[in-house]
C-alpha cells in the first residue's frame, strides 16, 4: 500500500500533466504515471471530489469508445508569483488552471532594507489576493543573484543592503501560512517560457538575459540545471578579449554596454531613463559598430550552442527592442562556426514575453511544485 506522502506526489502529478495538456483522461493519466487504470481511476475521482479537477463532457478518439475529458478547475486556488531587482518588483497571479490573472508592478524605494523589501512583496501578494479566486496556494519568489534553493536563501545581491544569506523562504512563509518557493529569477523566467512563452513543446532550451549583468538560465531534459553550487548561467565573468585588463563578457554584450556601443559612448556614460525605448531607436541600424556586436554576440551563441545544444535560445530583457532582425543576424553569423556538414545550427529569438516573465516564472514554479494536503 501506498503511504501518504506517495499518493499527494501522484495527486499532484496527475494534474500538473492535466493542466498542461498532456493528458486529458483517467486512461491517459494510467499510461502516463504508470499505475493501473483503477488506480488512475481513484485518482482522478480523488481530485474531483476535492474541487481540483472537472470533468467536461466526452472526447471521441480515433478509435474505441468516447472517454470523459478531465481538466483543472480554475477557481480551485491560485498562485502567486514575485520577482524583483534594485528598481522594482512584480507580482502576478495565476489560477489553478495556469491562466494568468492579475499583475502589478511596485517601485522599490532607495535604502530599502531585506525586511522592508519583505513588507513589500506581503502588500503585493494580499493585494493580488483581494481579486482571486479560492485560497492562496503557493507563493514563488524570484530573486537575483545566486540562490540556494535547496534552503531557501537568497545568498547574495549587492544592490540591496543587507542582503546577505537571506532565509526568504522562512521569512516569508509565516505571512501567508503555505509554502514559498525560491528561485533565482533568470530561471524563474525559463520556466515562464514553459508555461506562457515559446518553449511549451521544448525540453531544452536556454534563456539569455543580458541586463546589467549577463547570465543563462538553462533548461535540460525538461529540468532546470542549477550546478554544483547553483551558480550555472554566469556567463557573465566569462574572460573577453580586449586592450583592457581584466575585461569580462558582461563589459562588452551587456544591454548598457551594447547601448554604449551603438550610440558611441564611453563605457562610463550615463544611460537613458528606458534603455528599452533607446535601443529600439537602433532597431534599423547599419554599420560597422553594429556588424561587431553581431559578431561578439555570434560568437557566445555558438559557442553556448556547442555545449549545450539546446533547440532555442530565447532573448530577454532590454535588447529584445533590437527586434527580430537582430537575431536572425546573430544566427546568419553563428552558423558560420559549425562544420560545413553539421545541420544543426544555433536559433536565437525575441522572447514574446515582458517584464512580468520573472514574477510569472516565480508563480509557475509554485504551480509545479504544489500538492494537495493530506486528507483535505
Amino acid at each position: 500500500m501506498r503511504n501518504p506522502d506517495d499518493i499527494r506526489q501522484s495527486l499532484a502529478e496527475a494534474v500538473l500533466l492535466i493542466r498542461g495538456g498532456r493528458v486529458a483522461s483517467r486512461r491517459d493519466i494510467a499510461a502516463s504515471l504508470g499505475i493501473s487504470p483503477t488506480t488512475a481511476g481513484f485518482y482522478a475521482d480523488e481530485l474531483i471530489r476535492r474541487g481540483f479537477l472537472k470533468e467536461t463532457g466526452l472526447e471521441q478518439g480515433a478509435t474505441g469508445r468516447p472517454k470523459r475529458r478531465l481538466e483543472t478547475f480554475p477557481g480551485a486556488g491560485w498562485f502567486a508569483g514575485i520577482e524583483f531587482h534594485a528598481e522594482r518588483l512584480r507580482a502576478v497571479s495565476v489560477d489553478f488552471s495556469g491562466q494568468h490573472r492579475q499583475g502589478m508592478k511596485v517601485t522599490i524605494p532607495e535604502g530599502t532594507t531585506v525586511n522592508g523589501l519583505l513588507d513589500l512583496a506581503e502588500e503585493a501578494v494580499r493585494s493580488l489576493g483581494k481579486k482571486s479566486e479560492g485560497p492562496l496556494l503557493g507563493v514563488g519568489f524570484g530573486c537575483p543573484g545566486i540562490v540556494d534553493p535547496v534552503r531557501g536563501h537568497s545568498v547574495t545581491y549587492a544592490f540591496l543592503p543587507g542582503w546577505e544569506d537571506v532565509p526568504v523562504a522562512d521569512l516569508l512563509k509565516p505571512r501567508f501560512g503555505v509554502p514559498v518557493i525560491l528561485e533565482n529569477n533568470l530561471r524563474a523566467i525559463a520556466l515562464a517560457e514553459r508555461w506562457f512563452g515559446g518553449a511549451q513543446d521544448l525540453d531544452d532550451y536556454v534563456v539569455l538575459g543580458p541586463r546589467s549583468g549577463f547570465g543563462i538560465a538553462v533548461v535540460q531534459d525538461g529540468k532546470l540545471f542549477h550546478g554544483a553550487r547553483h551558480a550555472a548561467g554566469e556567463i557573465g565573468y566569462w574572460p573577453w578579449p580586449s586592450e583592457v585588463e581584466n575585461t569580462r563578457l558582461h563589459d562588452r554584450l551587456s544591454s548598457p554596454a551594447i547601448w554604449r556601443r551603438l550610440a558611441g559612448k564611453g563605457p562610463r556614460a550615463r544611460l537613458p531613463d528606458d534603455l528599452h525605448e533607446a535601443l529600439a531607436g537602433f532597431a534599423g541600424s547599419n554599420g560597422m559598430e553594429r556588424g561587431e556586436v553581431v559578431a561578439d554576440w555570434a560568437r557566445v551563441i555558438a559557442m553556448l550552442h556547442w555545449l549545450l545544444d539546446p533547440s532555442i535560445f530565447f532573448l530577454h530583457g532590454p535588447l529584445t527592442a533590437l527586434g527580430q532582425r537582430f537575431c536572425d543576424e546573430i544566427n546568419e553569423a553563428a552558423a558560420f562556426f559549425a562544420p560545413a556538414s553539421w545541420q544543426n545550427v544555433p536559433v536565437l529569438r525575441p522572447s514574446v514575453l515582458d517584464d512580468q516573465a520573472g514574477a510569472l516564472g516565480a508563480a509557475s514554479l509554485a504551480m509545479e511544485r504544489w500538492q494537495p494536503e493530506t486528507g483535505s
